[in-house]
């Protein structure tokens, strides 16, 4: 838990800096029509939770395309494992909302996840994040999401903490 609030205080200030920096008038907008982005994160590492594994680490990457102004959609594929072995490949396809004048983000997706032993499910997912620009195209990417399992809602749907690093193109 003070992981988490500490993660909230930071997150906090680092928008409210982005965000003077940006009304400053010194920077235009990097979420123009257009441009491309590739990314990739961490999750887990004890930052998810779901009710059949206690250790979950997911690694993901991805790409995506700004269609219109602050709107882009993207694809992605990772690998999710727990405890000891690497179980389930995922791919899937999504957008983001950027709300221009701070870097904070809402995000959809759906992905196809295909595991050992016949695991195969389909899972629908929400995730709000913020972009802090490390550089006019690096951000650092924190976001918290959460994911719906079709096949058994109660042991694979997740909600957790993702760290990601994104270069917009």
């Amino acid at each position: 838990m003070k992981r988490f609030l500490v993660f909230l205080i930071v997150t906090t200030m680092a928008m409210a800096a982005q965000a003077q920096y940006y009304r400053s008038g010194r920077s235009t907008t990097p979420f123009s029509e257009g441009k491309y982005y590739i990314g990739a994160s961490l999750s887990g590492l004890d930052l998810s939770y779901n009710g059949s594994e206690k250790f979950a680490a997911k690694g993901s990457a991805q790409v995506g395309y700004l269609a219109l102004d602050n709107l882009m959609l993207t694809a992605e594929a990772g690998l999710d494992c727990s405890d000891d072995k690497c179980y389930a490949l995922l791919a899937g396809v999504g957008g983001r909302y950027y709300i221009e004048q701070n870097g904070l983000f809402l995000g959809a997706k759906v992905n196809y996840v295909h595991g050992y032993k016949s695991y195969n499910d389909v899972m629908p997912g929400v995730e709000v994040g913020y972009a802090f620009f490390l550089s006019r195209t690096v951000t650092v990417e924190p976001s918290i999401y959460y994911n719906q399992s079709f096949k058994e809602h109660s042991d694979y749907s997740k909600i957790g903490l993702k760290i990601g690093i994104g270069v917009y193109l």
